[in-house]
């Protein structure tokens, strides 16, 4: 028992540790394509190699490993080991992704397309890390230090940590190419959001129906005409504190007109609202 256990630790330690090996790799080859060639900072330490690569011609890969080190040896005094084992494997890969993928052409000099598809490739490559429960170090640890030290929220402090590489680009630089990095972060941002959360085009629905045999035939409907589950909520009205039913669903896209009809058709006075859902996992959609 123990020895399968220990078997599937270790499966499940390769699987996560393969996916942080793709998204450092995505992530790195962004930053030759685009990001280094085009002098955008994009925050990070990242950014601060891009900044000491165009001074000096100091790779960006030695930079991204020295200036952590010390926030490790900081962590794991202040945060625990725990917190800093879990961005290890990422935090070492990443440099070395950067120098193996040195041998990338630019594939664009434009800096708006820079910009853009740099995001996109550091973004895809940071959702991927963070899907598979790695991190990547950098301002991500200067942040959590900045929380534990003076109490400033994880994000602000992640916001400041890369804002100061930016400023000091755009100083170095010039305003313009500033400018261009925040557009590679803010894009950089939505596509985290987008590997993180999935693309869904699920809707979840909420019907507010004030008779029970109405509440008992829509449900019946969802069940067996759309072939989706739904949970009964029972509730009363804050104004005129009548009791009244309400079904919660999520159903894909291409039932929500399906669904109306079933409303319309059964009670016409029923109180509906549709809303967008981000992710839906389970029973019917996608595993947990």
């Amino acid at each position: 028992m123990h020895a399968r256990n220990r078997k599937a630790t270790w499966k499940k330690y390769l699987w996560e540790l393969s996916g942080i090996v793709l998204g450092t790799a995505l992530m790195a080859a962004a930053y030759n394509t685009f990001l280094i060639p085009s002098k955008l900072a994009a925050g990070g330490f990242s950014g601060l190699g891009v900044i000491l690569f165009h001074l000096y011609r100091f790779p960006v890969g030695v930079t991204v490993l020295l200036a952590n080190i010390p926030l490790f040896i900081l962590a794991w005094k202040f945060l625990g080991w725990r917190f800093v084992a879990n961005s290890l494997a990422g935090t070492l890969l990443l440099p070395v992704m950067l120098e193996l993928f040195t041998f990338i052409p630019p594939m664009t000099t434009d800096l708006l397309l820079a910009s853009v598809f740099g995001g996109i490739g550091v973004g895809l490559g940071l959702g991927v890390v963070f899907r598979f429960q790695g991190s990547t170090g950098g301002t991500a640890l200067v942040a959590q230090l900045f929380h534990h030290f003076l109490g400033v929220t994880s994000g602000h402090g992640l916001i400041g940590a890369d804002l100061a590489i930016i400023i000091a680009a755009g100083f170095i630089f010039g305003p313009e190419v500033a400018l261009f990095a925040l557009i590679s972060i803010f894009v950089s941002s939505k596509v985290i959001d987008f590997v993180q959360e999935g693309f869904s085009l699920s809707k979840a629905a909420f019907i507010i129906s004030e008779y029970k045999f109405k509440r008992d035939e829509i449900t019946r409907k969802i069940l067996d005409d759309l072939g989706r589950g739904a949970t009964l909520v029972d509730g009363h009205g804050a104004y005129s504190g009548d009791k009244k039913g309400i079904i919660f669903c999520v159903v894909p896209q291409s039932q929500v007109s399906r669904l109306k009809s079933i409303v319309r058709e059964v009670d016409p006075d029923a109180f509906v609202i549709v809303s967008n859902v981000g992710e839906v996992l389970g029973e019917g959609f996608g595993p947990i």
